[in-house]
C-alpha cells in the first residue's frame, strides 16, 4: 500500500514517513501535485535495484536470485535462452 504527500508535508513529518517505509510501506512525495520522489524500505530498494542491474535482456532469469549459488542458475538459464534463440526455425514450405 503506497500513500501520496506534498513536499511540504513530507518535510514537516519526515521521521513519521520514514518509520512507515521502514515497516514496507511507499511514501510518493509529490510538488504541485506531480509524483517527485518516493520513500521506501532498504529491501524493496534492493530488489528494485537487482531487476534494474539484469535489464531486459537477461530476462525472467535476471529475476532469480539471492541465495547461494543462484547466479550459476542464472548464467546457465540465460545460456540455454541464447542458445533456443540462434536456432534457426524450420521452413514449413
Amino acid at each position: 500500500m503506497s500513500q501520496s504527500v506534498a513536499v511540504n508535508e513530507a518535510k514537516k513529518d519526515f521521521s513519521h514517513f520514514i518509520r512507515q517505509a521502514e515497516h514496507g510501506e511507499t511514501v510518493i512525495i509529490s510538488r504541485r501535485g506531480k509524483a517527485v520522489a518516493a520513500l521506501v524500505s532498504t529491501e524493496l530498494l534492493a530488489q528494485l535495484e537487482r531487476l534494474q542491474a539484469a535489464g531486459p535482456e537477461e530476462g525472467l532469469a535476471g529475476l532469480a536470485g539471492g541465495w547461494e549459488g543462484s547466479d550459476e542458475l542464472v548464467d546457465t538459464i540465460a545460456e540455454q535462452s541464447r542458445q533456443v534463440s540462434n536456432r534457426e526455425s524450420p521452413s514449413f514450405e
